[in-house]
């Protein structure tokens, strides 16, 4: 009996080994996947969050008492709202200050212009002899001298009054013996005539400037001064009121009716949130990867299961330490910006850095470091070696080595050599 059951024993061993006999050697834990072609990317990823692609910082352009604040945070507004106001009841004076004095100059300019066509003008000046005040007739502009050949008679020293005043029917022409001078008092070598400044002179604005120059040019002078002094106390009105620049969602809100704010300083921040973008950083091992204009795909927290299209659109040309790292800032806009997006919200980004179409192709988990591939044949798993394209992340390109259909061990097995 006990040899009954021996010999059954050994013909069941007998028939395994038989079965087993034509297969071939097998590691133990391994998976395969055939070669195909397909495909080969090679990408970036990283981490970010969504921006908006503007944001404005505003404020009041002068001091004063907030008055009003129409928006909060998170509103939604157009362009050209007002969002919030400051009293303007200083600004509005000096508004009208400014434009009193506007209109003063243009009177002096006008008075300058008349006298200028009028060709001649009467202004107080001293006699040379006398040092007395006599009327002189002074040509617009002082571009006329009275004639150095015209000699007085004796007669033609004006007689004066016991007031002290000189006749208003005479004028002086200088002695022959004196510099001719020019009708504004100057002698020919650029001086000044005794007694140039008289008293009440400054009766009339055409005479004084005439005295120093051209009276239209320094009436027009003064006009330009006072336009542009008008120009920046309007400029001060307008910026009690902040207007939003852009449409957009209110970020923050820096104050409350009631508080005094300072000239320039940030009150309401404003986004373009209908611009959003993703702002990023990659390791510098990876940064000469990036180029403008490459194709990204973009996730989100929210929405896992979604991908969104991108594109680089910058790189920063400089890098930021983190601690014995150096990264580089890029950012990415979409190719359709999604709704309901959050300032803030972070994002996964996957920049795509090169890629090859219709090739052969292995997974990259397969090919060794060697650039060898174990194939797995009816005779056992073989270890080949092979030429490689781009290296992906999932698929390596083989451009010699494997074929179409070759099964490749990706984990777990040692071949010997092919």
């Amino acid at each position: 009996m006990c040899g009954l059951a021996a010999l059954v024993v050994l013909g069941v061993a007998v028939v395994v080994w038989t079965s087993h006999r034509g297969e071939p050697a097998r590691s133990g834990d391994s998976s395969t996947a055939r070669v195909d072609r397909g495909e080969v990317v090679t990408a970036v990823a990283t981490t970010g969050s969504l921006e908006p692609a503007q944001t404005r910082t505003l404020g009041f352009s002068t001091d004063g008492t907030v008055t009003a604040v129409n928006v909060r945070p998170g509103d939604q507004v157009k362009a050209g709202q007002v969002l919030a106001e400051i009293d303007a009841a200083a600004a509005k004076k000096r508004v009208n200050d400014r434009r009193q004095s506007l209109d003063d100059a243009e009177d002096a300019l006008d008075e300058a212009e008349a006298a200028a066509d009028a060709g001649t003008g009467a202004c107080p000046v001293a006699s040379v002899r006398s040092g007395r005040v006599l009327p002189v007739a002074l040509v617009a502009g002082g571009s006329q001298t009275p004639s150095p050949s015209a000699t007085p008679s004796p007669s033609a020293v004006p007689s004066v009054s016991p007031s002290g005043q000189p006749s208003p029917s005479r004028s002086v022409q200088p002695p022959a013996s004196q510099p001719s001078r020019s009708a504004g008092g100057q002698e020919p070598g650029g001086g000044k005539a005794p007694g140039g400044q008289v008293p009440g002179g400054g009766r009339n604005a055409a005479c004084s400037a005439q005295r120093s120059g051209d009276p239209v040019l320094a009436a027009q002078q003064r006009v330009t001064s006072a336009e542009l002094a008008l120009a920046e106390a309007e400029d001060q009105l307008a910026g009690t009121r902040i207007k939003a620049p852009i449409g957009g969602k209110v970020l923050t809100v820096a104050g409350a009716v009631g508080a005094d704010v300072g000239a320039g300083s940030t009150f309401v921040t404003l986004a373009d949130v209908g611009g959003m973008q993703v702002a990023a950083d990659v390791p510098e091992a990876y940064a000469g990867r990036l180029e403008m204009g490459q194709s990204a795909t973009v996730t989100l927290a929210n929405r896992p299961n979604e991908e969104f299209a991108a594109r680089v659109v910058r790189i920063d040309p400089v890098g930021t330490a983190d601690g014995n790292l150096v990264r580089y800032g890029v950012v990415l806009a979409f190719e359709e910006v999604p709704a309901e997006l959050l300032v803030g919200q972070s994002a996964n980004v996957r920049v795509r850095t090169g890629e090859v179409a219709g090739v052969v192709r292995a997974p990259s988990a397969a090919v060794h470091g060697d650039d060898t591939v174990v194939i797995r044949t009816a005779t056992g798993d073989l270890v080949r070696a092979v030429s490689v394209g781009l290296r992906g992340d999932q698929y390596t390109e083989i451009t010699s080595g494997l074929a179409e259909g070759d099964e490749v061990v990706t984990a777990g097995a040692k071949g010997g050599p092919s």
